[in-house]
């Protein structure tokens, strides 16, 4: 009797391991990289209630929702409410099911449900709203919605659901506006836009469709109103903001553009804003530099002090990076570039002449930038092979033979790109540099530089 005991029963065991199969949670799917239901808010499990029991089952369900696997869904959420009947996200995440289904009625008194045990459960004030809307009780569903962004104001396609609910009485003249700016009837346009603002002013949307209006006929000042109004109402108006960067650039306002990209970038950011930021932060620096140092680009020949300020202002790290030496130079004081020019000379850019003079204001060469240019590549190619690979060839020059005493630095310039040949091949070392000139080999550099 006892060896019939200890044998063993393999369809015993094949049914208690089909017992316990079919009582282990299913592995939920991983989210789809577009969300069936992008409008539904996740229903998360609040911090006190992540131990609980049930809890685990909420985020399997909302997958299975986003997943378009309806009863899984409920399977998961109608397990996890009959564990712990205080679970109010599962009671949620039931509701977001019936609305999926498009059944209002229970998806609204399921979300009934949760709020009455978390009266302040936003996932649930804005599922209630969307059953509200689907039946068709719009000024309930805009109570349920101003409530939870109240209590959550991070939620901006929320703010802007609230704003067409609340100006759904003026739809017809927002419709007008947009049909009238589309036409290019501008006037008209900002009469309907007008109309409809003066109906609820707080509008973010409304501001911003208004102040387009007003820059497309040219009334910056309005515009820049407007817009930064509709920013100040909707914080996550990262438009708004762009728009008001672009009219302060305008305006020659930088420090006011860069503060209003860089706010537009902390919302979205992207290489766009990037972009401007550092441009307009390099337009901001030039504004208050000196009326010599902004004259330099439209100068007929420059100087040695013009090209001076030009490498300390734009090179400014690449001067810093270079070995210093002693220079004293007698007579830069006074002269509205003394900074750079002791900044260039003691970095070996710029030599001074055997009497200790600089000579800023003498007419700058060809060659002599080529000299500043090549001393400047060579800093930059310690730590670049490329560059230095560049910087060893040696260029065909017409007037500038290899027994030339500047052809290295002349070769040099010219085989990186930052200096190019004249007609004919020619380098023409004595000719006077434009301002233009000057500009652009600085430019080129800079570019070398960040690379």
């Amino acid at each position: 009797m006892s060896r019939i005991r200890s044998r063993s029963n393999p369809v015993g065991a094949a049914l208690l391991l089909a017992a316990l199969t079919a009582c282990a949670p299913k592995p939920a799917p991983s989210l789809p990289s577009a969300l069936k239901y992008p409008d539904f808010l996740y229903p998360a499990v609040p911090a006190a209630l992540a131990s609980a029991p049930g809890a685990d089952a909420v985020d399997r369900g909302w997958r299975q929702l986003q997943n378009d696997n309806l009863r899984e869904a409920e399977q998961e959420f109608s397990a996890a409410a009959r564990r712990n009947a205080s679970l109010y996200p599962a009671q949620a995440g039931r509701a977001y099911v019936a609305l999926a289904r498009r059944d209002y009625q229970q998806a609204a008194g399921l979300f009934d449900v949760a709020l009455e045990a978390a009266p302040t459960y936003v996932p649930a004030m804005v599922g209630r709203g969307q059953a509200l809307l689907g039946l068709m009780r719009e000024d309930e569903a805009l109570v349920a919605f101003e409530a939870a962004l109240k209590l959550d104001p991070s939620l901006g396609d929320l703010r802007r659901r609230i704003d067409v609910l609340r100006f759904r009485d003026v739809q017809q003249e927002i419709e007008a506006g947009r049909a009238a700016a589309a036409a290019g009837r501008l006037p008209e346009a900002k009469s309907a836009f007008e109309r409809a603002l003066a109906a609820s002013p707080d509008s973010a949307f409304l501001h911003r469709e208004l102040g387009g209006v007003e820059r497309r006929q040219g009334n910056v000042a309005e515009a820049l109103i407007h817009f930064r109004n509709a920013a100040r109402l909707d914080p996550l108006d990262a438009v708004s903001l762009v728009q008001t960067g672009e009219l302060l650039e305008q305006q020659m306002d930088f420090a006011g553009a860069e503060a209003a990209y860089r706010a537009a970038s902390a919302i979205e950011p992207s290489a766009d804003l990037a972009g401007r930021i550092a441009a307009v932060a390099a337009r901001a620096r030039d504004a208050r530099l000196p009326a010599e140092y902004q004259a330099i680009s439209e100068a007929a020949r420059v100087t040695r002090g013009d090209l001076a300020a030009l490498i300390g202002v734009r090179l400014d790290d690449v001067v810093k990076a270079m070995p210093g030496r002693e220079e004293v130079l007698t007579d830069i004081r006074g002269h509205w570039a003394s900074a750079w020019i002791t900044q260039v000379a003691r970095a070996g850019i710029l030599d001074a002449f055997e009497n200790h003079t600089f000579q800023p204001r003498t007419p700058l060469r060809r060659v002599d930038l080529a000299v500043a240019i090549s001393r400047l590549l060579t800093s930059l190619a310690a730590t670049r092979p490329d560059l230095s690979a560049r910087l060893a060839t040696r260029p065909a020059i017409a007037d500038v033979g290899t027994g030339h005493l500047n052809y290295p630095e002349v070769a040099a310039a010219v085989a990186s790109g930052v200096l190019p040949l004249a007609p004919g091949d020619r380098f023409e070392v004595t000719r006077g540099v434009t301002g233009a000139e000057a500009v652009d080999a600085v430019a080129r550099v800079r570019a070398l530089a960040s690379r």
